[in-house]
């Protein structure tokens, strides 16, 4: 019997809790990198560190890998990993962490809405009816402090919708074309194609002078690599490999927990939850179990 079993509903449900708890912490730490750095060179420095944590299994693997995966390994690496980073990164420059996390759960909609139309994945109308009550979950949360989106915020909030089209794209290709695949090796090889390229446009930002002028960028850098090491490289591992147990619906469904976490890490840092958000949370898991519960 094996320890970590994704092949058991328990073990499906402790992955989605312990990933969303991960992405859920990660909004606040790409903020905490904002500090001293730009946009871009959060996303790039996030990316680099992962590439290079990945790096040794890239290399024990190059050999073994079918290059007819390549291709798909690549719409991986840059629609799963490289772009929503970048746009990520961008969007909170305009928006607060907590609702860059909130507009995060619509993924599990482009998820299967891309899933029917372009990867021929059969589904039925319940499942549809999850993911729409979680949907409606997601936006009681959001809108549970009474946001006031202006304009600007408006704009912002479109880099975070931009993602989760990217991340829907991702999941889905994993689970169409890269199933016989090891899920380490999907998530280190999507790394092998925008690594090096974006190793190199690091050295071409303000990185070093920034980190070697600015005062808050050790911490900030800290911040980074904690965002790298456990909201990218292993929690791409465990996501991966709950894409290829479950189903891609089933796995971007962590994308409704999220929110929760965010929540929770506010309510931490001082932040006061309402009723409204209460009941989001509970309407977020009433979508989930639709979900998971009639495949």
């Amino acid at each position: 019997m094996k320890f970590f079993d994704l092949s058991k509903p328990f073990w499906q449900i402790l992955a989605i809790l312990l990933l969303a708890f991960i992405w859920g912490s990660s909004f606040i730490l790409m903020k905490k990198g904002l500090v001293a750095y730009s946009s871009s060179e959060v996303a790039t420095l996030r990316m680099v560190i992962a590439f290079f944590c990945f790096l040794p299994f890239i290399l024990y693997n190059i050999k073994k890998v079918d290059k007819k995966y390549w291709k798909h390994l690549v719409i991986v690496g840059l629609f799963g990993n490289g772009i929503p980073a970048f746009l990520f990164t961008k969007a909170e420059t305009g928006i607060s962490s907590s609702l860059a996390g909130m507009l995060n759960s619509l993924v599990p909609l482009f998820t299967i809405t891309l899933g029917v139309l372009f990867f021929k994945v059969p589904t039925n109308k319940l499942k549809f009816i999850g993911v729409f009550i979680g949907l409606i979950g997601a936006v009681m949360l959001i809108t549970g402090n009474g946001f006031d989106i202006g304009e600007s915020e408006t704009s912002y909030s479109f880099y975070v919708i931009a993602a989760t089209l990217c991340y829907a794209i991702s999941v889905n290709t994993i689970k169409k074309y890269l199933q016989e695949v090891n899920s380490i090796v999907v998530s280190s090889f999507a790394f092998l194609f925008i690594g090096p390229p974006l190793l190199i446009y690091l050295f071409a930002t303000d990185f070093v002078y920034t980190t070697f002028n600015n005062p808050e960028a050790t911490t900030a850098l800290s911040y980074i690599f904690i965002l790298s090491l456990f909201g990218t490289a292993f929690s791409l591992i465990i996501f991966n490999m709950l894409v290829k147990q479950t189903s891609a619906l089933f796995a971007s469904t962590v994308t409704y927990l999220i929110p929760v976490f965010a929540i929770m890490w506010g309510i931490f840092d001082g932040e006061l939850i309402n009723l409204i958000q209460v009941l989001g949370i509970v309407v977020i898991l009433v979508g989930i179990y639709f979900v998971n519960k009639f495949k």
